[in-house]
């Protein structure tokens, strides 16, 4: 199918619903799916997005700045996730505690059938939110529609969404916290300052990343830009460590998943 068909196929599946509320956290999946609730189908939608210290500035900036832009009806809420031990404990299952915090604070808050920006592509990983999401009875419509995460960015490039479109991947800050170090707000805002420091030093750099691990913080960056200067970046990061009394272990090729910690079976 071309990609307006595959558009036409998302909106009838959409247009089964008179209202939904779509979990929006200013990645391009579920941006994407709003624009298309809101501009293309008749679907009643309202935005809900969750700030947490776990949700980078920038994702927050991103979605209030498309909410006023196209008119979106637009709710934040606090999931309220980091009061739960369960979560900050950052099991292997660390996702499942957050999503359904997520869901569970969007359906008091909006009594609204929900919506994700899942898609085919997210379904061949392990992710322990979409237990979350089948316990709440979360919709996926990007799945039922049979449609990738190639199939999205395609959709942002023809609705003319630019920022969306040229986005990469933007999990959770949590995701940067090796499996079983302790998730709080502290270590947080150091990945999410490092990461903006890091930005400002390598714009258009591709799946960069500050992780923290049992060997202590790393950056991780597909492929250092064109004109890059290692050494003062290593200075910079290492300098922003020292203040956190946190042991900078380097700078290493990006691994998806990195952090996340499976037992062998």
């Amino acid at each position: 199918m071309t990609t307006a068909e595959k558009l036409q196929h998302l909106v009838s599946i959409l247009d089964r619903h008179a209202e939904l509320a779509i979990a929006v956290s200013g990645g391009v999946d579920s941006m994407v799916l709003a624009h298309v609730a809101h501009g293309h189908a008749r679907t009643a939608m309202t935005a809900v997005h969750a700030v947490s210290p776990a949700v980078p500035g920038l994702a927050t900036e991103r979605v209030r700045a498309h909410a006023k832009r196209h008119g979106w009806t637009l709710q934040v809420v606090d999931a309220g996730e980091l009061a739960d031990p369960a979560y900050r404990s950052n099991p292997v299952n660390r996702c499942f505690y957050c999503k359904s915090h997520l869901y569970e604070r969007i359906a008091a808050v909006t009594g609204l059938t929900i919506a994700s920006g899942t898609n085919v592509d997210d379904l061949g990983d392990y992710r322990p939110g979409l237990e979350a999401a089948q316990r709440n009875k979360v919709l996926h419509p990007f799945v039922e529609a049979g449609l990738s995460k190639s199939d999205v960015y395609a959709l942002a490039k023809m609705f003319g969404l630019d920022d969306l479109a040229a986005l990469p991947a933007q999990p959770c800050l949590a995701s940067r916290i090796e499996t079983g170090i302790g998730v709080d707000a502290a270590a947080l805002r150091f990945i999410e300052d490092a990461e903006i420091l890091l930005l400002d030093m390598m714009p258009g750099a591709s799946a960069l990343r500050c992780r923290i691990t049992a060997a202590g913080v790393y950056v991780e960056c597909e492929t250092l830009p064109l004109g890059t200067d290692r050494q003062l970046v290593e200075e910079r990061i290492g300098a922003l460590c020292a203040k956190a009394s946190r042991p900078f272990a380097g700078i290493r090729s990006y691994r998806r998943g990195a952090a996340f910690l499976r037992p062998q079976e």
